[in-house]
């Protein structure tokens, strides 16, 4: 089982002053076994942080970072599944639009497409495949969602299953959600 951290949106320090206590309580390192980063990473200090977490650290572009390395897709393999990670921002619509996305997935063969730019978060299973965004981690401001709520998802991947425990931010409070994501046989 690889248990894999999914974040992005963050926006420290233009949006946002820093992740959530709460959060950063929650995330320690040697837990995690890879991180991926929908963008917006934005800030040194952050890509350190998460480095400190694991540095098995896959980040893609978002609109708001200065580090043209970053690309603006990447496909990672976990046992039987092939994840695909993007920000969003240059799909049109660009609003996490549901046959943009499974176009996307189908463009880039994945099973599982992990994506930002929303500040909002989503999980679904569309078209065979899962969607996964893990919203904002800071709730920082975005004019596509009006009140975000500080997120990010822990995934567990074995085999062919993903399970997906989102924690969200809710009145000062941690609360967690699971959903269950198992690929169809070929």
């Amino acid at each position: 089982m690889t248990l894999i951290l999914v974040l992005g949106d963050i926006h420290i320090p233009q949006r946002a002053a820093d992740i959530p206590a709460k959060f950063r309580k929650l995330l320690v390192p040697g837990k995690i076994d890879q991180i991926l980063c929908t963008g917006n990473l934005c800030d040194r200090a952050t890509y350190e942080y998460l480095r400190s977490i694991t540095p098995d650290l896959h980040i893609v572009r978002g609109e708001f970072d200065d580090k043209t390395q970053y690309p603006l897709s990447i496909k990672v393999t976990q046992d039987e599944l092939t994840l695909g990670l993007v920000n969003g921002h240059y799909m049109v619509p660009s609003n996490g639009d549901v046959d943009t996305l499974a176009a996307t997935a189908r463009q880039m063969d994945v099973d599982v497409l992990v994506t930002g730019n929303t500040h909002r978060f989503e999980a679904y299973e569309e078209q065979g495949r899962f969607f996964i965004n893990p919203g904002s981690v800071t709730g920082s401001f975005s004019p596509l969602e009006v009140a975000p709520i500080p997120s990010f998802v822990l995934m567990e991947v074995k085999m062919r299953m993903v399970v997906v425990y989102v924690y969200q931010l809710v009145n000062d409070e941690v609360v967690v959600d699971r959903i269950e994501y198992v690929k169809n046989e070929d």
